[in-house]
């Protein structure tokens, strides 16, 4: 009974976060575009600034700012313009909330891994969702991540994991390196820069086999979603799909669920 108020505070923090989170990922663009048009200008900042309608540009109030049930109060429209409101608002709040939950799961209710792992999948969402909407992995984002998974790596070091921090680096090398491979054979068609940088992520989070999990995930299920986006018309073979949400949702399985797919792969040949 002692666990239900913690898993309570958690999901409310998921959802405080994933409402913050649609901020950065909005103004982020924001500043990208502004950059772009000023390129002499450096005063703009993701961090700053209160929220506002995108369409209406009105300020929002603390009402229309509550995760989740300001959307489901406003029946998914601006209060003071009425245009539709995107979905990807819920959606992010409540992804988040439930993997932070997935996390406080999976870390045994130990502190400082529940820190680590939230914090960099408040970084992957962001990634997923920049990326699934820009078709690009913004280096503000990326970087950051990779050393936050660094030197949390270094700290596992510290305190004689030596084997499994050996073990994340060289995941991801050998993760990046494939994927440098990719890039440099396609010459850029197949797979992007930003690809290279985030399977070196994945490696420094999951380690190995997890890391193999994670990319065959990726693989397998983009492949399904690109011939779903060709048989209905909406993409076609030469069209362009970002693959960092793949690789995200691959971190994630194998996060959460990489030992069981494995052991059930490995019964399956077994049995066979």
């Amino acid at each position: 009974m002692f666990q239900i108020p913690i898993f309570i505070l958690i999901f409310l923090t998921g959802l405080i976060v994933g409402s913050f989170l649609n901020c950065v990922i909005y103004r982020l663009y924001s500043e990208e575009s502004f950059l772009k048009s000023r390129p002499r200008r450096k005063t703009f900042s993701f961090l700053r600034g209160r929220s506002f309608c995108p369409n209406c540009k009105h300020i929002l109030t603390w009402q229309d700012l509550i995760p989740v049930l300001s959307f489901l109060i406003l029946k998914g429209k601006c209060r003071y313009c009425r245009k539709p409101i995107s979905l990807q608002y819920p959606l992010v709040e409540l992804a988040t909330a439930i993997l932070f939950f997935l996390i406080w799961q999976t870390a045994a209710f130990e502190l400082r891994g529940f820190l680590f792992y939230s914090l960099i999948t408040s970084f992957l969402i962001i990634i997923f969702v920049y990326d699934l909407e820009h078709y690009i992995i913004p280096d503000k984002v990326i970087y950051p991540a990779i050393v936050i998974a660094f030197l949390y790596n270094i700290y596992q070091f510290s305190i004689n994991n030596q084997q499994l921090t050996i073990n994340n680096f060289l995941s991801a090398l050998g993760s990046a390196a494939f994927f440098l491979t990719i890039v440099l054979i396609s010459r850029g068609k197949w797979m992007g820069i930003g690809d290279i940088k985030l399977a070196f992520l994945m490696g420094l989070i999951l380690s190995f086999p997890n890391i193999l999990v994670a990319l065959f995930l990726a693989f397998f299920i983009g492949a399904i979603v690109g011939v779903a986006l060709i048989i209905s018309g909406k993409k076609t073979l030469k069209s362009e799909i970002p693959f960092g949400p793949f690789l995200i949702s691959g971190t994630f399985l194998a996060l959460f669920f990489g030992q069981k797919i494995l052991d059930w792969h490995l019964s399956f040949f077994l049995l066979k």
